[in-house]
């Protein structure tokens, strides 16, 4: 199945993407029942996440520390860059945000804020890797309403809608229904025949 990533590259964490080696060491020490506490929280933003354990927090961490300073920078920061745009999503009054994904994104953003988390945010490099693995195994929870926030946005950079929130939002809908509808109009018209498929081989007999 596919599920929704803050970015084009998942992190090496669930099965379906990772074939990483178990770690020699431990890379970090994390208290037992911090990892439940965490995996509960995240499980209570998106149910169907997969399961977080000591064992695959030690070998994402692992992962994280080989790769070069530049690309593991890169990890963290790409995917906090997405908190902004939740931030700028629910502070949106033209976005009208349902109040189940807004009390998803609302537990989320309480976590990351904090600094005495699962990993201290002091911890170098390692600091933030709990706030982003929480980022990327709860993204599906509120990935579609990401994805038509940032569509509306894009809209409205180009179309300046007028009226209020409601009537701009409903221009938008409008204006993305019609695009649709044109774009089955020309997939329709293209896998027609000019003529009807059926008429016999030769059409006329001369005598």
């Amino acid at each position: 199945m596919f599920h929704p990533t803050p970015t084009a590259q998942p992190l090496p964490f669930d099965h379906l993407y990772s074939g990483m080696a178990a770690p020699d060491l431990e890379a970090i020490p994390l208290s037992d029942r911090a990892v439940v506490q965490f995996d509960q929280l995240l499980h209570e933003i998106h149910a169907d996440a997969p399961r977080v354990n000591n064992d695959r927090l030690q070998q994402l961490a692992s992962w994280l520390i080989r790769q070069p300073t530049d690309d593991a920078h890169q990890v963290i920061d790409s995917r906090l860059q997405r908190v902004h745009e939740l931030r700028a999503m629910l502070a949106d009054p033209d976005w009208d945000v349902h109040d189940a994904v807004r009390a998803r994104i609302d537990r989320l953003l309480a976590y990351i804020d904090r600094e005495d988390d699962l990993i201290a945010d002091r911890t170098p490099l390692l600091g933030q890797l709990d706030d982003v693995l929480l980022i990327e195994l709860a993204w599906p929870a509120f990935a579609e309403d990401v994805e038509d926030y940032r569509d509306y946005c894009a809209y409205r950079r180009l179309a300046h809608p007028t009226g209020d929130p409601p009537e701009r939002r409903a221009a938008w809908v409008r204006d993305r229904m019609d695009e649709l509808a044109l774009w089955q109009h020309l997939l329709w018209v293209r896998e027609q025949h000019y003529a009807p498929w059926n008429l016999p081989t030769r059409l006329f007999q001369v005598s």
